[in-house]
C-alpha cells in the first residue's frame, strides 16, 4: 500500500509508520519533526500542520491509506480536504473519551457520544473529547464509507512518554521503600502501541469502516499492581490509601504531577472497561498483557527509573503520605 501518516515521529504514528515500512508498504509521514525524525525506510514531507492548508500541498497522487492521530480539529478538517477525494481508506485514531458517559461497564460503539467541539473553539486538554468527536463527525463528513473511526482506549507500551501505565512498574522497581497505592480493585485496560499501530495497518488493508473501540482486555487494578510488583521485585511495604483521603491530601487522579496513575476519579468507573468484542472479531489481535508489562519494565530501566515523569507521585510526596497515613 502507499501510505501516509500524518504524524510519524512520536510513540503510535511513529510505530504505524515503523511496522508499515517493515511490512513492504511505501510509507511516508507529514510531519514537523521538531522532536523526533520518522523511522527509517519512510519519506519525509517535513510540513507543519499548524500553518494551515499549505500544509499538504506536498502530499501529491493517490493514497491507498491515510492515518491521522489529530487531537485539533482545525488541521484534521484541512487534511481531510486537502486528502480524502485521494485515499482509497482514511482511519482517524480517535479515543475512547468521546463517549459522553463513563461510568457504566462494557459499553458497545453504539453508546452516546460528547456534543462535537463547536467551531472557532480553541482545542485543549480540556475539552479533548469534544475535539476528537468533532474530527470524528469531519471524518465521516468526507470520508464517509471509507473511514475507519479507531476508538483507542489508554494506549501503553515502550515508548510511552505519558508515563502512566510505566508509572507502577518502574516505581516498583526503584526501590524497596513503601508504595503508596490507591485502596481500589476495579478494571484497567490498556493496548499495546503495537498491537494498536499493527490492528490500524489490518483494518486499512481489508477496508475497515465505521467505529470500533480498540481497546485491551480487563485486568483488575489489584492483580496488574501485584504482577508490576513481582516483575520489579519489589519486596517493600505496599500501603493501601482510601480514595477520600487521597484526594484530600492533593493527590491527582490518573495523569499528571503527584498523581496515582490509573486510579479514576468518581463516576468513571466504566471507563477503562468498555467492549472490545467488535474490534476483536474485525481481526484486532492482543498479545498477553504480562508481555506488555515485561517490555515496558524493561523500556523504563533503559530510559531511567529516576527520570522526571510526566505522571505519578514524587519521590517527596510518597514519602510524605506514606508517612502520615491514618493506621
Amino acid at each position: 500500500m502507499r501510505i501516509l501518516v500524518l504524524g510519524g515521529t512520536a510513540f503510535l504514528s511513529a510505530e504505524i509508520a515503523r511496522q508499515a515500512v517493515a511490512a513492504g508498504h511505501d510509507v511516508t509521514c507529514l510531519a514537523r519533526g521538531s522532536a523526533a525524525a520518522p523511522p527509517a525506510g519512510t519519506t519525509w514531507l517535513r510540513e507543519d500542520r499548524s500553518l494551515g492548508a499549505d500544509a499538504y500541498a506536498g502530499a501529491e497522487g493517490e493514497w491507498d491509506e491515510v492515518v491521522d492521530v489529530a487531537r485539533d480539529p482545525v488541521p484534521a478538517a484541512e487534511a481531510l480536504d486537502a486528502l480524502a477525494h485521494r485515499a482509497a481508506h482514511w482511519t482517524f485514531v480517535s479515543s475512547c473519551s468521546v463517549y459522553a458517559d463513563a461510568s457504566h461497564a462494557n459499553e458497545t460503539e453504539d453508546a452516546a457520544l460528547l456534543q462535537p467541539l463547536a467551531p472557532g473553539t480553541p482545542s485543549t486538554p480540556e475539552n479533548y473529547g469534544e475535539s476528537k468527536a468533532a474530527i470524528e463527525a469531519a471524518t465521516l463528513k468526507a470520508a464517509g464509507g471509507k473511514a475507519h473511526l479507531c476508538r483507542a482506549g489508554l494506549i501503553g507500551g515502550p515508548g510511552d512518554s505519558s508515563d502512566r501505565y510505566g508509572y507502577w512498574p518502574a516505581r516498583f522497581a526503584r526501590n524497596n521503600k513503601p508504595v503508596v497505592v490507591p485502596a481500589v480493585d476495579y478494571p484497567t485496560q490498556v493496548i499495546d502501541v503495537r498491537d494498536l499501530a499493527a490492528w490500524i495497518l489490518r483494518a486499512a488493508g481489508k477496508g475497515v469502516a465505521g467505529a470500533l473501540n480498540a481497546l485491551g482486555g480487563q485486568v483488575a487494578f489489584g492483580t496488574y499492581l501485584a504482577a508490576a510488583r513481582e516483575t520489579a521485585g519489589h519486596d517493600g511495604e505496599v500501603l493501601p490509601a482510601e480514595e477520600e483521603w487521597l484526594a484530600n491530601q492533593g493527590v491527582n487522579y490518573w495523569a499528571g504531577p503527584d498523581s496515582l496513575p490509573l486510579w479514576l476519579p468518581p463516576g468513571h468507573e466504566g471507563f477503562m472497561a468498555r467492549s472490545n468484542r467488535a474490534a476483536v472479531a474485525a481481526g484486532l489481535q492482543l498479545r498477553p498483557w504480562r508481555e506488555t508489562l515485561q517490555d515496558t519494565l524493561r523500556d523504563e530501566r533503559a530510559r531511567g527509573l529516576d527520570r522526571p515523569r510526566k505522571a505519578g507521585l514524587s519521590p517527596g510526596t510518597e514519602a510524605r503520605l506514606a508517612a502520615s497515613l491514618p493506621s
